[in-house]
């Protein structure tokens, strides 16, 4: 778990410097140049000696999911939201994370589909004018694609991982190589293969989210993701929301309406509790069956 707290403080500035120093910069681009620097940094620990071509090949398409196209969504959404908007945003990824995995272990679970919508609900509480309805909605959308990629990813990875031959530190760089080389793809698509200017702070900030944010912490957070309960995953996912909020609304400038902030994140609030309170009330039901007293 303590690999999870330190991810989530460190992310919670992440947030405020991609909308307030990259903002301009395309999206694909941005999430192209960050995995790769991401990929460099974990290219030296790489040892996939004797793995099958299955799982180098199931790992390489987490990596695309979890990664490139998680952030490609994640960094566009920034044209759209304030960065304390889409930190908030992310609350629904613990709701994914528990309802799929509902859907491949024990089936569907109402409660949590409730959360979701509620989780939903309370986003459009929050940030919808009717002015700004088209931005909202784009920006929404891409927020939910990129928390479900990430859902998908941690799951897929804890299950693949699962007894694994391979640390995970030896095989990292095969995800971050997948998902640089889908990012990649699409920013050559985007942009036509021209490279914008790209100013010196820019950079800075880019090494920072590629070396630290991404290629360290995202590593630390499937690290620590293999030896926690799909419960515990999904609530510290929603850790850094708080402290990401603080930041970006303290130290990057951003503002929000008060009444429409305290409401949205009640109902936000009361999504979580429902979702708790489901996983809870299974976890006791599986205590109280016949054989696992």
């Amino acid at each position: 778990m303590i690999y999870l707290w330190i991810v989530s403080l460190v992310w919670a500035f992440s947030f405020g410097m991609i909308k307030g120093q990259l903002a301009g910069l395309d999206a694909t681009l941005v999430a192209a140049i960050r995995l790769l620097l991401a990929t460099i940094t974990f290219l030296p620990f790489m040892r996939l000696g004797g793995m099958q071509v299955k799982k180098a090949l199931q790992l390489a398409t987490i990596g695309a999911v979890q990664f490139g196209l998680m952030y490609i969504a994640y960094i566009a959404a920034f044209s759209y939201l304030a960065s304390w908007q889409i930190a908030l945003f992310t609350i629904t990824t613990p709701l994914f994370v528990t309802c799929l995995d509902d859907l491949l272990h024990k089936g569907f679970q109402g409660p949590r589909a409730v959360a979701v919508i509620m989780a939903l609900l309370g986003a459009l509480v929050l940030v919808f004018r009717q002015d700004n309805w088209g931005p909202f909605v784009t920006g929404l959308v891409l927020v939910q694609l990129s928390n479900l990629a990430f859902a998908v990813g941690q799951l897929s990875y804890k299950r693949v991982m699962h007894n694994s031959n391979h640390k995970p530190h030896e095989t990292f760089g095969l995800l971050y190589g997948a998902a640089a080389l889908v990012s990649g793809i699409a920013a050559l698509v985007r942009t036509g293969g021209h490279l914008p200017v790209i100013t010196a702070n820019q950079w800075l900030v880019l090494i920072y989210l590629g070396v630290i944010a991404s290629g360290v912490c995202f590593f630390l957070w499937n690290y620590g993701a293999l030896r926690t309960s799909v419960g515990n995953l999904a609530i510290m996912n929603n850790m850094k929301i708080p402290t990401a909020m603080i930041v970006s609304l303290l130290f990057f400038g951003e503002s929000a309406d008060p009444l429409r902030l305290a409401l949205g994140s009640g109902i936000l609030a009361c999504a979580l509790w429902v979702q708790q309170r489901s996983e809870k009330k299974m976890t006791l039901t599986a205590e109280r069956k016949p054989g696992n007293a």
